[in-house]
């Protein structure tokens, strides 16, 4: 019998964790779950009911009448927000500009870090990405990785990103609202944004999306190699 595998992935906004955690487990054969995208979801629960994102009682109490799923029958995951599929709206900028503020909350992070394990618990080949996954979520996890990027290539990406769905965006406001996030993350008392201590990092800054993930998968099978886990995935490096 294999032993469960965590693989996690975490980083500041935009540095590409979720494409190159979902085609990661891809070429791995494990599931992945964007905590990111749950957050998201609050905050855009937070937008629909009109909540105060600074009244963490209300939210509360909302996401305890909600449900928040995550469907695993897709590639990548869905995120369900009341049984709804709701993976692009919570992209637009009313949810982004919120979502900071919503994952600083304890009684936020108390839920959605229960539900992340209880993710792990039914899904033992997992990658995960987010902030805190390797820090908070899953200190043990078999391989932990930091990814960063030069802030102003973050902003390139994000800018990117939002045009190709249509949306006019400012990229040197999307460059001031990272930096600002990036600040908001690192200084908040729950879960801050940081590096797990013993991950490996990697600065995507001026590597391609494919090298990224050729990094990630490179790294990942040789350190399941040296700790002598059985991995059980598909393809090579």
């Amino acid at each position: 019998m294999m032993l469960p595998i965590i693989i996690t992935i975490d980083g500041p906004a935009g540095t590409g964790k979720s494409s190159a955690a979902s085609q990661l487990a891809d070429r791995l054969g494990f599931d992945m779950l964007d905590t990111g995208a749950m957050y998201r979801a609050v905050a855009l629960l937070a937008v629909e009911q009109q909540i105060d994102p600074h009244h963490e009682s209300a939210l509360a109490i909302a996401m305890d009448r909600a449900t928040l799923d995550v469907d695993f029958s897709s590639r990548p995951p869905t995120i369900l927000l009341d049984k709804r599929d709701v993976r692009d709206r919570i992209r637009d900028a009313d949810v982004t500009s919120i979502v900071s503020l919503i994952a600083s909350h304890h009684e936020v992070r108390v839920r959605l870090v229960k539900a992340q394990r209880q993710v792990a618990l039914q899904h033992e080949r997992l990658v995960t990405e987010g902030r805190d996954q390797g820090s908070v979520v899953f200190p043990d996890a078999t391989v932990r990785v930091w990814l960063d990027a030069r802030p102003e290539v973050r902003a390139h990406r994000r800018t990117e990103e939002l045009r190709a769905r249509g949306q006019r965006v400012d990229e040197k406001r999307v460059l001031a609202e990272i930096i600002e996030r990036d600040a908001s993350d690192r200084a908040r008392a729950e879960g801050p944004l940081k590096q797990p201590i013993g991950s490996v990092s990697i600065d995507t800054s001026d590597l391609s999306f494919q090298n990224v993930v050729h990094e990630l998968e490179r790294l990942v099978r040789a350190k399941l190699h040296d700790s002598n886990v059985g991995c059980g995935c598909g393809g090579s490096a």
